[in-house]
């Protein structure tokens, strides 16, 4: 619980999936497989600090393992966190709440 909101809930995380636009892809190796990263995991975490995951599909093809890889830090992948988790605040703020049929019985 929020200790300066006793009744608030308890968020245990918030994330967001981001997709790389072609441009500021890139790819690494796991396991002698090279993969082609096309998206991130955004959390924010209990400090309100963010943490990335990149995941992304083999380059020879295929389904490949789901393995996350590290972000690269470079400043055009900063900026795209950056945006993404200002967009989904936005998104959060204007959110219309449950819609119809997904109310609890």
């Amino acid at each position: 619980m929020d200790a300066s909101n006793p009744a608030a809930p308890e968020v245990s995380a918030l994330a967001i999936n981001v997709v790389i636009p072609p441009e500021l892809r890139w790819t690494d190796v796991r396991r002698g497989e090279e993969f082609e990263l096309q998206t991130l995991t955004v959390r924010l975490l209990p400090d309100r600090s963010l943490a990335v995951k990149a995941y992304g599909r083999p380059v020879a093809g295929g389904r490949g393992a789901y393995v996350s890889f590290a972000m690269p830090d470079r400043p055009e992948l900063r900026a795209l966190v950056q945006s993404a988790a200002d967009r989904a605040a936005g998104l959060w703020a204007a959110n219309r709440g449950l819609g119809e049929g997904d109310q609890p019985p």
